[in-house]
């Protein structure tokens, strides 16, 4: 059983661990650092982009929403465990965080950590967001789920929902939205005609343009992390073209840039 990169269980702590950590000096530059916050740390886009977060020299601290209490493997990573799903009750933690990131893919079930990790909803955004903003985060990046080739071209680059526009009006500094294709889903297993008829309409996927199918998880992580380093204020929504081709680039904080500086997509290769 394959166990999160960052998390371990009580058990599987080691003493030493905690001891280095104890003793290791917080420089003066680290404390100057944002932390972070993670809702969502599941699945293999949750698993890479707390990797890359985490383990990168842009927070100072990264905190992990949960079910319940967990320890974890690296001094700056820690559990911030929440009770119950009505989001609206939930206590403001005094984490001092100033960037949050939200993500909707579920646990894997074979991994027993990640079922421990709390997985917001897309019908619990608003909430979260507004719990997001009472903690003080002022930086707020949501991945969302949408099936390719269904999101009209019109709405791609703005607010699709009333919720999407309820969260940007909350008041945070920064809003990041990265439109990512979602992954379908196999078909179960069933009668003949049952596999037949499903592999008749997967064929339908081949209809898709490049540009709208779905990235991986590594990429994505990678991506956000290089737009954080260099988000201005105000709210930035990333159509699935332009995270397609920001993968693709062989330089992405180019792309990045020359879409933040013009506030349009950059033109297709």
């Amino acid at each position: 059983m394959s166990p999160h990169p960052l998390l371990y269980s009580r058990q599987a702590l080691d003493l030493r661990q905690v001891l280095q950590a104890s003793l290791r000096p917080v420089s003066a530059t680290a404390a100057a650092r944002p932390s972070l916050i993670v809702a969502g740390a599941t699945g293999a886009l949750g698993s890479e982009v707390l990797r890359r977060l985490a383990g990168s020299d842009g927070f100072a601290h990264t905190h992990v929403l949960a079910h319940e209490p967990m320890s974890t493997g690296l001094a700056q990573v820690s559990i911030a465990a929440v009770r119950g799903e009505d989001i609206a009750a939930w206590p403001v933690r005094p984490l001092q965080v100033q960037t949050g990131v939200v993500m909707f893919e579920p646990p894997r079930l074979y991994h027993d950590r990640e079922r421990a990790l709390w997985t917001p909803q897309l019908a619990q955004l608003p909430a979260l967001a507004q719990w997001l903003r009472r903690c003080g985060v002022q930086t707020l990046v949501l991945v969302l789920p949408h099936a390719p080739g269904r999101l009209p071209q019109a709405l791609r680059h703005g607010l699709v929902s009333v919720d999407e526009q309820q969260v940007a009006a909350l008041g945070f500094e920064r809003v990041l939205l990265v439109r990512s294709a979602q992954q379908q889903p196999r078909a179960p297993g069933g009668s003949l005609p049952g596999k037949v008829a499903a592999w008749m309409l997967s064929t339908f996927k081949y209809m898709i343009p490049a540009a709208a199918q779905p990235v991986r998880p590594a990429r994505l992580a990678e991506f956000v992390e290089v737009v954080l380093r260099v988000l201005p204020a105000g709210i930035h929504v990333v159509a699935p073209e332009l995270l397609w081709q920001a993968v693709q680039a062989p330089h992405m904080q180019d792309v990045v840039r020359a879409w933040l500086n013009t506030g349009q997509d950059c033109p297709a290769d």
